[in-house]
């Protein structure tokens, strides 16, 4: 890639309308996954949430091993979150 045609790509991916559609494709995905922690966790009186320890154990071991060293389903889980953000990072290149 030329470094014009890097400038131009930039100028596009940056601008506000993109870095806004894509915050808001993060946001959704967020919420999805808030909406199911919350669905695995125990209400307690207080208002808070007990994690349960096999999920606490299960997150630990993931958030410290690489995605290349990811069991093949645990990689499908995380592809299939980018494949949220493409359709607007095509949209924007096209």
């Amino acid at each position: 890639m030329s470094d014009e045609t890097r400038r131009s790509v930039e100028a596009v991916l940056y601008s506000e309308a993109v870095l806004n559609s894509l915050a808001a494709i993060e946001h959704e995905r967020w919420a999805h996954w808030q909406k199911y922690l919350h669905e695995q966790c125990e209400p307690q009186d207080d208002g808070s949430l007990r994690i349960p320890a096999e999920l606490v154990a299960r997150w630990k071991r993931q958030l410290e091993t690489p995605f290349a060293e990811l069991p093949d389903s645990e990689q499908e889980s995380d592809r299939e979150q980018v494949l949220r953000y493409l359709p607007t990072v095509v949209d924007v290149l096209s």
